[in-house]
């Protein structure tokens, strides 16, 4: 009989058993459980080995050493580091991307190294062929390459769609009859030549005739390494041709290119799905997964294809062509899109500050005032004035938290340098004044501040808030949010006050308003790059 040696069966063409090789079982066999005699020589032997081990792990280290393995990774280290330098890093904690879905954005993963990626990629061919036998096993039988394998295949369809409940079945089946029958067949084997005796018979009993077959990754100068790499060349085709085929067929019917065609189907769909939640219980779904199961294997008989590319390429290519134009026709035609692009107000607010330093009666005893007077003015002979200091986007009331943690407001110097927000366009053409000063005071409920109803509608400090600032500016503006209270800290005044201005604080404001409108975004901003690993 020929001798069977483990090291014979590795992950190559047309092999039978998809069983995966462990640690520690990759060259054992187990004969010494079924014959003493070899169990004693193999526990004798165990001295032997010892030192053998010993010997080839000083081997092993003397080689790592050698010039040639220094070189080797000197010059793997470098390309490493230039290629650290050539392509951009990921920056996981930057701002760059609001969304990541790739694998690394959860779980740590190792950079781009091109020795590492070198190496992945030749234990991975080196590994793959038993995907590829899968794949060339499943084109034969759909392919009805041999009627009887594709008829079977079709029975057991059927059975299982008729009776559905056997599905759980469909896995411990698998493991029984494709990893565990053939890994025991490899065991016991038959005889190679024919028995002399008159009745030659196949028995399964007795003690094991051969070791464990083991799938063994291909050597990577082996016929099988090769003819992965031809395999996995043809898949990265194949992957490409369908995606680019699937793009250039889905992607103008539903990427909304042409608004009346892609707002057509979700119509569609939407009353597709509300019909089906409700009659999907009423459907016969056995028949159905039956007939299309049927239908979808028949077509791959070469004589139905044949007979399908003929019709195809003749009535059928034109009446599916008719039918897509008239969909396009009755789309572009009751699919009414004369929306009005969306408008949006926007403020800012003009504030202007107090020239020089203000004093209040309050700081002050017997009203010495340290050189100014109770109403600001250096000379009080008259209310200090304002100066324009900026536009901003915030009303800078007393109570504003970057103002209360003594913070300068933010904004722009100029009218002209304020900017539409990001995505919007200016609508109007110029910015208008809003008149109704206590209402937007009012609606936002701030504290501390006394409005004009008149004239040019400027907002003032009140002289407590604007004096206090800090944390009783701040309460103030609390106490503004419930119910009356903020009201009652709002007052009105039509001009100057019987002080010249005393009654007025450090800051005043005004509300400008303008339209924006949406923008439209030109060009494939929005597209996304599919297949970044990230």
């Amino acid at each position: 009989m020929d001798e069977w040696t483990a090291e014979t069966f590795l992950a190559n063409r047309e092999e039978p058993i998809p069983a995966i090789n462990t640690p520690g079982n990759s060259g054992k066999s187990s004969d010494s459980k079924h014959d003493p005699a070899k169990g004693k020589a193999s526990d004798g032997a165990t001295e032997g080995e010892d030192v053998a081990g010993e010997a080839t792990a000083e081997m092993k280290i003397k080689r790592l050493h050698t010039p040639k393995t220094v070189f080797v990774k000197w010059r793997a280290k470098r390309q490493a580091r230039l290629l650290q330098q050539v392509i951009p890093t990921d920056d996981s904690s930057g701002g760059g991307s609001s969304y990541d879905d790739s694998a690394s954005s959860y779980i740590s993963r190792p950079g781009f190294s091109l020795p590492l990626m070198t190496n992945n990629f030749r234990r991975f061919n080196a590994r793959i062929g038993v995907v590829f036998i899968f794949q060339a096993r499943a084109i034969r039988l759909f392919s009805w390459r041999r009627p009887t394998h594709t008829l079977s295949f079709l029975s057991l369809y059927t059975f299982l769609c008729l009776y559905p409940h056997l599905l759980p079945l469909l896995p411990c089946c698998l493991f029984l009859f494709f990893i565990f029958v053939p890994a025991y067949l490899a065991r016991h084997p038959p005889p190679p030549t024919p028995s002399l005796t008159t009745s030659p018979r196949y028995t399964l009993s007795g003690p094991p005739l051969a070791p464990a077959r083991v799938i063994r990754p291909a050597n990577e100068m082996s016929r099988d390494f090769f003819h992965n790499m031809r395999d996995l060349q043809n898949v990265m085709a194949d992957f490409s041709a369908v995606h680019d085929l699937l793009l250039d067929t889905v992607t103008p019917w539903t990427n909304f290119s042409r608004e009346a065609l892609s707002s057509s189907l979700f119509m569609l769909l939407t009353c597709l799905s509300c019909a089906l939640f409700l009659a999907s219980p009423l459907l016969p779904w056995r028949h159905i997964a039956l007939v299309v199961g049927w239908a979808l294997v028949g077509l791959g008989h070469p004589a139905v294809q044949a007979q399908v590319l003929r019709n195809y390429q003749g009535w059928v290519k034109e009446k599916v062509g008719g039918a897509g134009d008239w969909f396009r026709e009755w789309s572009e035609r009751d699919i009414a899109l004369d929306e009005a692009p969306e408008v949006l107000e926007v403020e800012v607010f003009e504030l202007q500050r107090r020239r020089g330093p203000v004093a209040y009666p309050s700081q002050f005893p017997d009203g010495e005032a340290g050189g100014y007077t109770t109403d600001g003015s250096p000379d009080g002979s008259a209310a200090a004035e304002y100066e324009a200091w900026m536009f901003s986007p915030s009303a800078w009331e007393p109570g504003a938290p970057a103002r209360v943690a003594g913070e300068r407001p933010k904004g722009t110097r100029f009218f002209e340098d304020v900017r539409p927000p990001e995505g919007w366009e200016w609508e109007g053409k110029k910015w208008v004044l809003d008149l109704g000063s206590r209402e937007w005071v009012e609606g936002r409920i701030l504290g501390g501040l006394e409005v004009e109803v008149e004239g040019e509608r400027w907002v003032y400090d009140a002289r407590d808030a604007s004096r206090r600032g800090g944390k009783e500016g701040r309460d103030e503006g609390k106490r503004g949010g419930n119910g009356k209270k903020g009201k009652e800290s709002v007052s009105s005044f039509e001009g100057e006050s019987e002080g010249g201005g005393a009654g007025r604080g450090e800051w005043r404001r005004r509300r400008w308003v303008r339209l924006v409108r949406r923008r439209k975004v030109l060009g494939e901003v929005g597209s996304r790059v599919l297949g970044s690993g990230g």
